[in-house]
């Protein structure tokens, strides 16, 4: 498919920005300067609304977001960008999380290199990072876990993770986009050798007024699957079990004494 803008007009240029995890107060400063030098701001559904006004008043303001059988097609997205820039304006995509977590910025990032336009990335905090940590969850707490693994609960049924291999590892397991396949991802888990009665935190809103938390065994998701609807964030291992954190504590101090 050929992207490109009007013969004979001045490029312009498109920043990659992330959003964050969820309140607009958790982008970072270089993309809240891109916002207000933004002639047009493409942006996703979960970018918080109020970062559309740090644009100006003038900005071209696109809703792009995409759900479960709904919104524009990323190649339809990849012309959009692209047609804009090529016009000479300056575009900022504006996209939830970091753009290269699972958020396609590289498609995006290909379109516009192939078109040959100036394009800048500016990350932005991972909900896979940042809603562990918002409801209290460190991922790598040394008393539990050595590592983590990020993946996406919409491969949860096209037999692209290796269950066996994420099951046997340890490692705690974070899952983003799980609210409609949680059950699956339990399911494949225990199939796999994780343990039926292993915690499960999900986060759910988080960075937002919104955010709330559920703690469940796996067994319990694997039954009634995620508790919160979209965006929610899966936390599996013992990291996510608040009273196995408080324990490790309180066996640490007694070490001591």
């Amino acid at each position: 498919m050929r992207r490109s803008g009007s013969v004979g007009m001045k490029s312009g240029k498109v920043t990659l920005v992330g959003a964050g995890p969820g309140g607009a107060d958790l982008i970072t400063v270089r993309g809240a300067r891109a916002l207000a030098t933004a002639d047009v701001v493409i942006h996703d559904r979960l970018a918080d609304p109020e970062l559309l006004d740090l644009a100006p008043a003038s900005a071209e303001r696109i809703p792009v977001g995409k759900g479960k059988g709904f919104g524009a097609t990323q190649d339809a997205i990849c012309d959009l960008i692209v047609n804009r820039a090529a016009s000479g304006r300056q575009v900022v995509r504006l996209k939830g999380g970091d753009p290269f977590v699972f958020g396609r910025g590289a498609e995006e990032l290909d379109a516009i290199a192939a078109a040959g336009l100036e394009v800048e990335v500016v990350p932005g905090v991972s909900s896979a990072l940042a809603a562990p940590a918002l409801a209290g969850i460190s991922l790598t707490d040394r008393r539990h876990s050595a590592s983590f693994t990020v993946l996406t609960g919409h491969r949860a049924k096209d037999g692209h993770n290796d269950w066996e291999a994420l099951a046997s590892s340890g490692s705690t397991l974070v899952v983003l986009m799980a609210a409609t396949t949680a059950s699956d991802v339990a399911h494949d888990l225990i199939d796999a050798g994780r343990p039926a009665d292993q915690p499960v935190a999900f986060v759910h809103a988080a960075g937002t007024d919104r955010q709330d938390r559920r703690t469940v065994a796996l067994a319990d998701v694997a039954r009634d699957g995620c508790p919160f609807p979209s965006p929610t964030v899966m936390v599996v291992g013992e990291v996510a079990d608040p009273r196995s954190v408080q324990r490790a504590r309180t066996t640490s101090t007694a070490s001591l004494v």
